[in-house]
């Protein structure tokens, strides 16, 4: 058995599929909200120095991108701990060495890879349009806004993605999460200048 079919049986033994996929939607639309919220802030600011608004936002998915990393694999592999101490008891039997054992030290390593990239990448595509705005000034000439309405457009995304995966209606699921970013954007608009 290769490498690929190994990691395939161990999602299966754990049933980690579905929640990697759980925890790339959770992450992912909070990466896209985080992003969204900076981007908004900047434009409701009017201080926007595009070197500052990338810093800003790259410091921002580097943390989320850790803070999932981190998080999940801690949880996960106390969970996975957990479980296979139950299983050896309830079997009265060492299970270390079994594809349970294997499946249970590798999978949180796998979760947490997906927990941590999916709100650190979507930041990067995110911020893409502030970078060539940044470096090439006349492809974008408003790169804030296109940055903006790319974040709406991946939470679209995420919501479609979403309603196909629970079986409802993906328009609506797709647009439901947009209203969620709307009313995000547009309370971080409505309250920002009493700080202004």
């Amino acid at each position: 058995m290769n490498i690929a079919e190994q990691i395939l049986l161990f999602m299966r033994i754990t049933r980690s599929q579905q929640i990697a996929r759980r925890y790339f939607i959770v992450n992912g639309f909070d990466g896209t909200l985080t992003m969204l919220g900076l981007l908004t802030g900047f434009y409701v600011s009017g201080q926007v120095v595009l070197p500052v608004v990338i810093s800003v936002c790259l410091g921002a998915a580097i943390a989320l991108g850790m803070s999932g990393l981190t998080s999940a694999y801690i949880s996960e592999a106390a969970e996975r701990k957990h479980e296979l101490k139950n299983l050896e008891q309830a079997m009265i039997a060492d299970l270390g060495e079994s594809a349970y054992g294997k499946a249970s030290r590798l999978m949180p390593f796998y979760i947490a890879l997906i927990n941590g990239l999916a709100p650190f990448l979507i930041a990067l595509i995110i911020i893409t349009p502030l970078v060539i705005g940044n470096s090439h000034p006349q492809l974008l000439p408003q790169p804030l806004e296109i940055a903006a309405l790319l974040a709406f457009l991946i939470t679209f995304l995420l919501g479609i993605f979403l309603g196909r995966i629970s079986g409802h209606f993906w328009l609506w699921s797709g647009i439901r999460t947009l209203i969620i970013a709307i009313i995000t954007s547009t309370m971080i608009y409505v309250f920002s200048p009493a700080y202004v």
